[in-house]
């Protein structure tokens, strides 16, 4: 049997949130509708970066923006924390 820990649930959670919040923001750009301010995404990318990333690259979203070629290296700040307290 998987041994799951609870930190990897959090963080594959909110890595989920990250990625629907980078779509909606997508959507929403695109009817001009009410946006998700930048430092909330920025927020978000810094706790689950992996969602964002995807969320930048599947929607074509926030990448030509500087600050936010930050999530790459949230990216890495990440793995890092969780293969030196051995979750994955």
């Amino acid at each position: 049997m998987i041994q799951f820990s609870p930190l990897l649930a959090v963080l594959l959670a909110v890595n989920s949130v990250s990625l629907v919040l980078f779509g909606m923001d997508k959507l929403k750009s695109m009817s001009r509708g009410w946006r998700i301010p930048e430092a909330r995404l920025l927020l978000v990318a810094l706790c689950g970066p992996f969602g964002a990333f995807a969320g930048m690259l599947l929607f074509r979203h926030k990448t030509r923006k500087i600050k936010f070629f930050l999530v790459p290296l949230l990216m890495l700040v990440q793995m890092v924390a969780l293969l030196y307290f051995r979750l994955i």
